[in-house]
């Protein structure tokens, strides 16, 4: 490099964090309390060529921060930490490693694996000790200086001035991935496969208005990096859960050179559709990993302010299973999660977020605290509190399972929910209890605090586990494409095969299996709290059995549209179906917790438990293991009742329909076992039987004298 071409650098500002372009220079500022020195690294602009090395002139506050002037958007950059080579307490700064701007918007090039990336020397006697001296630039993504009106973040015209604002008692979520939901649709343009761009297409957004979702929940789009183990496998880290930059958008979403523009103008058309964008974030670890991992940021930023360490600060205290929890108790650390979130909803207009292992961004002195700092900080953010927020209430730690115990204004994912479900729909026994609490909302999780029924993200399938289509076509998992011997992935699926394992022509298989999946989204559909759909669930996606396909960038997790057969068009009619009928009824969309103890001034109550001879389920029917079908009458005043029918068991049953004085009669709206929604058929007398066929779920409606 030209050390007589070096830019002069002023003083500067410590605030804003990250590079603040001006129009007249670049202020850098990076947080660092343990550094001795940060050097600003200036690339060409094809970030092969380091072309200027700046020492920031100030420390303030632990920030360094300098002005360079001149400096214009566009520019490429990186930072070398200088500070010492301590692992046994806490310190890993090599200024040999090039490390990214947490606070950088835009980055341009990809990330190699090489044992440059490294801060020690693989393979010396003392391990992890010994720091290595090779420069890691070469193998570097470098950060790109963005501003307002530059290419880098041009100007963006949103179509749509205000977001829809779907009231959470009326949402229905639909977990996606941006890749895995474009990348063989027919209609998205080959260059658009598998990008924002193409999950803006018309095509696509059309299926979602047919579907009824009002929100995707997609998952992860920061840029993350893919795991060494799976490059060296020919594999990539399909779902995202490895964090490298929080507010940069994946590149690998985006066509070449784009920016954050083909971002906004996802969230533009899906808005303008009447769909919220929720984002799932990984802010409980990043792509470093273990004291073993690489240092391509904060490791060697500050080691011991962004990582929660281990007793003994050589190692990590680890509640994510991926080696390294990040350090929200540091008030830095929490100030950037807190901006990358802010960033989001304000440039990026999304609606939310599900925050992954969500238990580890709550621990503080390493225990789970409901009051912790994060809550508190969003509770009060002019920004943060009025957006969704979903956590999945658990993580790998001591007390991990947290389910119920997130705060008010929080949504939670009900993974009891998934599991009563599940058990009680193939027809294990004892689960009567369980079930009839998912139906109504889990209230006994969630009714406290002026929580609603809503704090429930009900959800039978999601990335995490087999899909609809699967869980009832295998009893076992089958994830040997995975390359770990079929050891990764849930053993506690609760699936059934309907007697054979896998894919099968036998008739009597497949109408069974349709039936099994047509049952569980009835159920889920029509429980209280807020419903989620995994993508393809609605047109019959299959992995083949492989329940953890986090590295399956392929055929395996992509929808594949043209295969979509008669028999999975008519699901999605079943599943759209449902989804209307919801949406008519207040009933199932309650916005405060039923349990059943208040009587309607014409008699009836809320909530009536009943046997399949219309009496009133008492104690020892709920003890009854062997017990397999219920059904559950909900009354309001001034509105017709609505009665669903479950019947789990292998056998058809008689059911005798209630009587109450205020029916006039009942129709059928659902049919579950026949997939038939709203059939035009006579009412059924108040006081009548009718035969509820084995595995299926009648939804009728009571008219009112």
């Amino acid at each position: 490099m030209d050390r007589a071409a070096t830019p002069r650098v002023q003083s500067g500002q410590p605030y804003p964090l990250g590079a603040t372009h001006d129009g007249s220079g670049v202020n850098f500022a990076l947080f660092s309390a343990n550094a001795t020195r940060v050097e600003l690294c200036l690339f060409d602009n094809q970030g092969a060529v380091e072309t200027a090395r700046i020492s920031l002139p100030e420390f303030t506050d632990e920030v360094w921060h300098g002005y360079v002037p001149g400096l214009r958007a566009g520019q490429l950059y990186g930072y070398r930490v200088h500070g010492p080579w301590a692992p046994n307490e806490g310190h890993r700064f090599n200024s040999h490693k090039l490390v990214l701007d947490p606070y950088a918007k835009a980055l341009r090039g990809q990330f190699v694996w090489d044992d440059a990336v490294y801060g020690y020397k693989i393979g010396a006697t003392h391990g992890d000790l010994t720091s290595d001296p090779r420069d890691s630039a070469p193998f570097m993504p470098k950060c790109v200086v963005v501003d307002g009106v530059s290419r880098w973040r041009p100007s963006f015209s949103w179509r749509r001035d205000t977001r829809p604002r779907t009231p959470w008692s009326d949402s229905i979520l639909y977990e996606a991935h941006v890749k895995g939901m474009t990348a063989h649709h027919p209609a998205v343009p080959i260059s658009e496969r598998g990008t924002f761009a193409g999950l803006a297409h018309h095509a696509v957004i059309e299926h979602l208005v047919r579907l009824g979702v009002t929100a995707v929940e997609l998952l992860p789009v920061h840029e993350f990096a893919d795991d060494r183990h799976l490059t060296e496998r020919g594999l990539k880290n399909y779902w995202g859960y490895n964090s490298l930059a929080f507010f940069v958008p994946a590149q690998r979403y985006l066509p070449p050179g784009g920016d954050i523009s083909q971002f906004k103008q996802m969230v533009d058309r899906l808005h303008e559709a009447g769909i919220e964008v929720l984002l799932d974030v990984v802010y409980n670890h990043t792509c470093e990993g273990n004291h073993l991992g690489p240092t391509l940021s904060f490791r060697g930023i500050d080691n011991a302010s962004y990582y929660v360490l281990a007793d003994d600060p050589r190692f990590y205290f680890d509640t994510t299973g991926c080696g390294s929890t990040l350090n929200l108790d540091h008030p830095r650390v929490l100030q950037m999660v807190l901006d990358s979130l802010r960033y989001w909803v304000e440039e990026g207009r999304v609606d939310g977020f599900r925050f992954d292992l969500a238990t580890s961004l709550a621990r503080e002195q390493r225990a789970f605290k409901p009051t912790a700092k994060l809550f508190a900080a969003i509770r009060q953010d002019p920004v943060l509190s009025q957006v969704k927020l979903v956590a999945e209430p658990w993580d790998l730690g001591d007390g991990g399972f947290q389910l119920g115990n997130f705060p008010p204004g929080w949504a939670e994912w009900n993974g009891r929910f998934r599991d009563d479900l599940r058990s009680y729909w193939k027809g294990d026994k004892g689960f009567l209890p369980a079930l009839a609490s998912a139906l109504l909302g889990s209230a006994g999780l969630f009714d406290k605090q002026g929580r609603r029924p809503w704090a429930s993200v009900n959800f039978v399938t999601a990335h995490d586990g087999f899909t609809l289509a699967d869980l009832y076509a295998y009893d076992h998992k089958h994830n040997e494409a995975n390359g770990e011997e079929n050891r990764d992935g849930h053993d506690d699926n609760r699936s059934w095969n309907c007697g054979v394992e896998g894919a099968t022509e036998a008739p009597e298989v497949r109408d069974l299996r349709e039936r099994m999946r047509r049952g569980a989204v009835t159920a889920l559909l029509l429980s209280q709290g807020t419903p989620m759909l995994l993508m393809g669930d609605e047109i019959g996606r299959s992995q083949a059995g492989n329940n953890n396909a986090y590295c399956q960038d392929n055929e395996f997790s992509w929808m594949d549209w043209e295969k979509v057969s008669d028999r999975d068009e008519t699901f999605f009619e079943f599943v759209a179906g449902l989804v209307r009928v919801r949406r008519r009824q207040p009933l199932l969309r309650q916005k405060r917790f039923l349990h059943g103890a208040r009587a309607l001034r014409d008699g009836t109550r809320n909530v009536t438990w009943l046997r399949p001879d219309a009496k009133q389920m008492m104690k020892s029917d709920w003890t009854n293991g062997f017990a397999r079908t219920i059904g559950l009458m909900l009354a309001e005043s001034g509105a017709s009742l609505l009665l669903v029918l479950l019947n789990s068991h292998h056998d058809d049953i008689q059911f005798r329909l209630p009587a109450p004085q205020v029916v006039t009669g009942w129709r059928l709206i659902v049919d579950s076992a026949r997939g038939v929604i709203e059939p035009d058929e006579p009412m059924h007398a108040p006081g009548a039987r009718v035969a509820l066929p084995a595995r299926a779920i009648f939804l009728l409606e009571g008219r009112r004298k």
